[in-house]
């Protein structure tokens, strides 16, 4: 990275993100919260199994590695637990060694302020709750899906995301004509509009962070590596590449799949991570790769 100082990417990941804590869950839900404290202390001295979150927190930590003048990613290990059942948490970071330097442990109390606090740009989470509130606030969020059972390493050493379009990247309103009026009445807006800039979706802020980050690397050694992968097709086109180019936003690789799909170009594709907004690509992109589903804003919030 060059010598200025970059602002860095806040990433918030619930412990459940970034651990395989289902097995301890579990008992919490069935048994109650006595049975799972006593769980949880009989193993804390055992390092959690890697959660679906695991593979991209620990890319983008390794990123620090790399910059001589402060840290380019922040990322903040957030649970709802009690502060004591939290020990296993510090415990597997530690083990793993990774660089959280950060984490709260709530006792159940509301995440949202405590992400606003510290200034979070995505969080990753397997909590529909806290998802909703934060991209409600305006915060990229997801919810993660539980990792496939064996996933191909990402190539290249770049930190490879992939994002669908429309109600991620962009704004969800030509996805609701869409699922108003239809196929037919979705592609003529676009074609009229298709050169006018779409509206900015949850995950656009995020984009432009992560571009920052690009431009501040030497040549040639960008450390992120960005893909597309939208059910666009047609006539639908023209607007995507001309909103991005008005964004000034680089995006490496994009896929108009026309409804063919998705998990098979994300499968080829090898990314540390997969955002969509609906659980129809999401679901079965998460059995090939991490996988986290955007919630549509809450326009009421």
């Amino acid at each position: 990275m060059t010598a200025h100082t970059v602002t860095p990417l806040v990433v918030a990941v619930s412990a459940r993100s970034l651990f395989n804590l289902e097995e301890s869950h579990s008992i919490f839900e069935r048994d109650g919260i006595d049975a799972y404290v006593r769980h949880v202390r009989a193993n804390e001295d055992e390092a959690l199994p890697k959660g679906a979150a695991f593979p991209l927190v620990k890319a983008l930590l390794d990123l620090n590695d790399l910059s001589p003048e402060g840290r380019v990613v922040e990322v903040i290990a957030v649970s709802s637990i009690h502060p004591d059942a939290g020990l296993r948490i510090v415990n597997s970071i530690d083990a793993y060694g990774l660089g959280i330097r950060r984490a709260a442990f709530t006792s159940g109390s509301p995440v949202l302020p405590i992400l606003q606090a510290f200034d979070v740009d995505l969080l990753l989470s397997k909590s529909i709750v806290d998802v909703q509130q934060a991209v409600d606030s305006g915060m990229a969020a997801a919810i993660m899906y539980s990792p496939p059972d064996e996933s191909a390493s990402p190539l290249d050493g770049q930190i490879r995301i992939a994002f669908d379009g429309d109600a991620v990247i962009f704004s969800d309103e030509s996805e609701r004509i869409y699922k108003a009026e239809g196929l037919d009445a979705f592609l003529e807006h676009e074609a009229r509009k298709a050169r006018e800039p779409m509206a900015e979706g949850p995950f656009a802020k995020l984009l432009g962070t992560i571009q920052r980050i690009q431009k501040s690397a030497p040549a040639g050694r960008k450390p992120f590596r960005l893909a597309l992968v939208t059910a666009r097709g047609g006539n639908a086109r023209e607007r995507v590449l001309r909103t991005l180019r008005a964004w000034d936003i680089e995006i490496d690789e994009v896929y108009f799949l026309n409804g063919y799909r998705k998990d098979r170009i994300l499968a080829a594709f090898r990314p540390h991570i997969f955002f969509d907004d609906q659980d129809a690509h999401v679901s079965p992109a998460s059995k090939v790769v991490p996988s986290g589903r955007v919630p549509w804003r809450n326009e009421a919030a």
